[in-house]
């Protein structure tokens, strides 16, 4: 599936045609916590990673994985877990978003850019 790129806003219903098309319930995103957008579809997050790196200058401890589960609401939305979030030299020594102001920001950013 080819790698979108959002700068501006996604439906929901679009989303949820992603989902089917590649795992079913959920889709993998990338977040520029910098630039405000996101990257969405691929294989792997490190695709992701890479497109929004490449394509948009992106930075590498700018960016964090996450998955979405777009027929679900509030906290189930996302799931703060990727193996490109493993940075220790952003002291995120795990799979998982571990600063809460990182993941608050990133939040922030899907509710922005996905709509009903």
């Amino acid at each position: 599936m080819e790698i979108k790129i959002i700068k501006d806003t996604i439906r929901k219903k679009e989303l949820i045609d992603i989902a089917g098309a590649q795992f079913g319930s959920l889709v993998k995103a990338v977040v520029d916590i910098k630039q405000e957008i996101m990257a969405l579809g691929g294989e792997m997050h490190a695709d992701g990673e890479t497109v929004l790196m490449e394509k948009e200058n992106s930075k590498r401890e700018e960016v964090w994985g996450i998955n979405l589960y777009p027929e679900k609401e509030g906290e189930e939305l996302i799931e703060f877990d990727s193996m490109i979030n493993i940075k220790p030299f952003c002291n995120n020594r795990s799979r998982n978003i571990e600063d809460l102001k990182t993941r608050e920001k990133i939040r922030a950013i899907v509710n922005n850019l996905i709509i009903k």
